[in-house]
């Protein structure tokens, strides 16, 4: 194939040799120059055509027999990746019968792709694809050192062992309630306030700031300072940005390589950043370390805060400074935007189902009563607002597809596929969870369904694993759903919610990092007596 691809390379040479040297061409050469030019073409559509597209064109390796787009040339299916790529894949995937496995090329990179709970529980609890394929930009900002996307191996097993051990530990995230409860209620202050002033209330801004004060105080604790709070903030914005962004060089290495072909200065702004939070987060380590020296409160446990755990482990888990900011900077970054996305879509969903909303308001007020507010503890008997919020991860997962994402590390047999070593394997989750085959009514917006069954969310069940399953499953996944169910349960408690006279609930989606709600949910609020 590649003496046969050179062949061809220099007959086109020389007929452009010949047709450019102002000599007359005789019938023979003609009819030669215009063979070359005619069987090129052909050549060139017969290596592009192929199940899956040009990335699957390898001559070491045997014929894929994976169904899948060719999509364009060289770029794949990439002009399709965009807002709306988990439906755009959906589609693709059932209109080729390739539910179980689909494969496609985003520019040189092999992908394959599942929508079947089955194939997804092998790709994401099997050990063949324990590694994740890392962006540009995200291995720019340190993320390769951290939990999510550090390399398998024995520097990521001893991360994930401090998680479990140390960081999202039941009795850790029971610890961190005093942090929710007065993030929340300084949340539902600015709310009132805002409807006070303005006559309604956008609910995004004041989910993110309280998600990203809420992450912020469980990482470095209280009493860090507005002007750094304020910081942290701008970094995790511009970090979002430029992973959302799209780079060339995720898809073709020799731009990757390169920072002459950095056109849209994705490396030198991630590089910039990247400095930036090595200050910040260093700095604050380094306070902490001093203060730890006078003090023994961290020995002791009277510091609850994920800086504090990091610093008095043993010392045979220690970690680096420049690891120990790599992983505090991605629980920063992570945890900021999840909850404040899966929040806006529940409240989206209570302003639009009045019914479900009073029926969820009923339930807190027999559990709870009238004369305290909602605890952690109260959660477990509060059934029918655990299966809303369940039912919104069902209908809006806020990681459809980027956060499935998986690398091979071998060449593995996938049912009666063959997926070769370094392929990119991703679960469409969102197309898993509205699976008519799978789901009753899967449109329908009914929390009644787990109600009727007990269905686990943590990763065990993978018609709906919104955390992710298997070695790779969100670290967090007990913490995010703590704070999501105790700030759901006060909303409610605390307000009824009421559309804007006159206004739909747009309930237009947009795919970015996450799944998040097209247009800022605007609403009113009345205070429940």
């Amino acid at each position: 194939m590649k003496i046969f691809l050179k062949a061809i390379f220099f007959l086109l040479l020389i007929c452009f040799v010949v047709a450019f040297n102002n000599q007359q061409l005789s019938l023979p050469h003609l009819f030669f120059i215009s063979l070359v030019f005619f069987f090129f073409p052909l050549f060139l559509v017969n290596i592009w055509l192929v199940p899956g597209g040009l990335a699957w064109r390898n001559p070491d390796l045997n014929p894929s027999k994976i169904p899948g787009p060719a999509g364009w040339p060289f770029l794949g299916i990439l002009p399709k990746m965009g807002s709306h790529a988990h439906r755009k894949l959906a589609s693709m995937s059932s209109s080729m019968g390739a539910t179980r496995l689909m494969a496609f090329s985003l520019g040189s990179n092999r992908v394959v792709i599942t929508s079947h709970p089955e194939t997804a529980k092998e790709i994401l609890c099997g050990s063949s694809f324990s590694d994740r394929p890392i962006k540009e930009s995200a291995s720019l900002l340190m993320f390769e050192r951290a939990i999510g996307f550090a390399p398998s191996g024995k520097y990521w097993r001893h991360l994930r062992r401090i998680a479990a051990n140390h960081m999202f530990s039941p009795k850790r995230v029971l610890r961190l309630e005093c942090v929710r409860q007065g993030v929340c209620d300084e949340m539902m202050e600015k709310m009132w306030k805002e409807m006070s002033v303005r006559g309604v209330v956008e609910l995004r801004g004041i989910l993110q700031k309280g998600s990203l004060r809420n992450v912020i105080e469980s990482v470095f604790g209280s009493g860090l300072g507005l002007e750094i709070e304020e910081e942290l903030g701008l970094m995790v914005k511009e970090g979002y940005e430029l992973i959302s962004e799209f780079y060339w060089g995720d898809y073709f290495p020799i731009i990757s390589s390169s920072w002459v072909l950095d056109f849209s200065g994705v490396k030198r702004r991630c590089h910039k950043l990247s400095l930036k939070v090595k200050r910040v987060v260093g700095q604050v380590i380094n306070e902490e370390r001093s203060r730890l020296i006078e003090t023994v409160n961290v020995i002791n446990g009277s510091r609850n805060d994920y800086l504090s755990v990091l610093l008095s482990l043993p010392q045979e888990d220690q970690l680096t400074h420049a690891d120990m900011v790599a992983v505090l900077w991605e629980m920063i970054f992570r945890g900021t935007d999840t909850v404040s996305i899966l929040l806006e879509w529940i409240m989206a969903r209570m302003v639009l189902h009045q019914d479900i909303q009073a029926k969820a308001q009923d339930e807190i007020e027999k559990v709870v009563g009238p004369n305290r507010i909602v605890q952690d503890s109260d959660i477990p008997n509060l059934a029918y607002v655990e299966a809303i919020v369940k039912e919104v991860l069902r209908l809006h997962p806020p990681g459809p597809l980027l956060s499935w994402a998986r690398l091979s590390t071998h060449d593995v047999q996938l049912g009666k596929f063959f997926v070769p070593a370094g392929t990119t394997a991703m679960v469409n989750m969102w197309a898993i969870t509205h699976d008519p085959s799978i789901w009753n009514n899967p449109w329908d917006f009914k929390p009644e369904r787990f109600t009727e069954e007990d269905f686990p969310i943590m990763g065990s069940d993978l018609r709906l694993a919104p955390f992710g399953a298997g070695r790779r499953v969100c670290p967090g996944k007990s913490l995010g759903l703590a704070t999501v169910n105790l700030w759901f349960a006060r909303l409610l408690q605390q307000y009824k919610w009421l559309p804007v006279p006159s206004t739909k609930v747009d309930l237009s989606e947009c795919l970015k990092l996450s799944l998040e709600l097209k247009r800022p949910l605007k609403c009113l609020v009345v205070a429940r007596s």
